[in-house]
């Protein structure tokens, strides 16, 4: 914030001791709206608010997703202020998961990312349904899916891109990203 002393404008920044991270989310609760993030150098534990994690494009993240982000102490503790990067818990894409134990990964990634919109999903429940833009078909939402993409919970209403395979009990989303992050960044 800017402030004058003796005529001349000084410009200073409350960032200026930011420090870039890098770690595991511990856990991450968007019904509380935040979590904590452990950093791979140790110390203590870092708060994620869910509006640092909006502002990356998504409501939540799967604990033991590997995160960089800045952070700055405060008064309150060390607090997350951008997440840079965001990756899945490792070693989740090889654990079966039934419907699509069946597909190959590569056949995955060759399908085209669709827009949708989230019509409920049940956490507790471990599914919920989506439906693409201008389609009144529900897709469905499995929570393990939804992890293997760094993901722990949705909100009705939440805009996501996903890949949809023909599943043994009908449409279901086979990968999931936040919509935000699955737009090609402008440079």
């Amino acid at each position: 914030m800017p402030w004058a002393c003796n005529g001349r404008i000084t410009v200073t920044s409350e960032l200026e001791d930011k420090e870039r991270v890098s770690g595991l989310v511990k856990w991450f609760d968007p019904v509380k709206g935040f979590g904590f993030v452990v950093s791979d150098a140790g110390g203590p534990d870092i708060l994620l608010h869910v509006n640092v994690l909006r502002s990356f494009g998504q409501n939540s993240v799967a604990e033991a997703s590997r995160i960089v982000v800045d952070v700055q102490n405060t008064e309150r503790g060390v607090q997350a202020l951008e997440v840079i990067t965001l990756e899945p818990p490792e070693g989740i894409e090889d654990e079966p998961l039934g419907d699509l134990s069946d597909v190959e990964l590569s056949k995955i990634e060759q399908l085209p990312l669709e827009p949708a919109r989230v019509k409920w999903f049940g956490k507790g429940k471990g599914f919920g349904f989506a439906n693409i833009f201008g389609q009144n078909e529900d897709i469905f939402l499995h929570v393990e899916v939804l992890r293997r993409f760094g993901l722990s919970d949705l909100q009705p209403g939440e805009a996501l891109a996903i890949r949809v395979i023909d599943g043994k009990r009908g449409k279901m989303a086979a990968a999931v990203q936040a919509w935000e992050t699955a737009l090609p960044s402008v440079t």
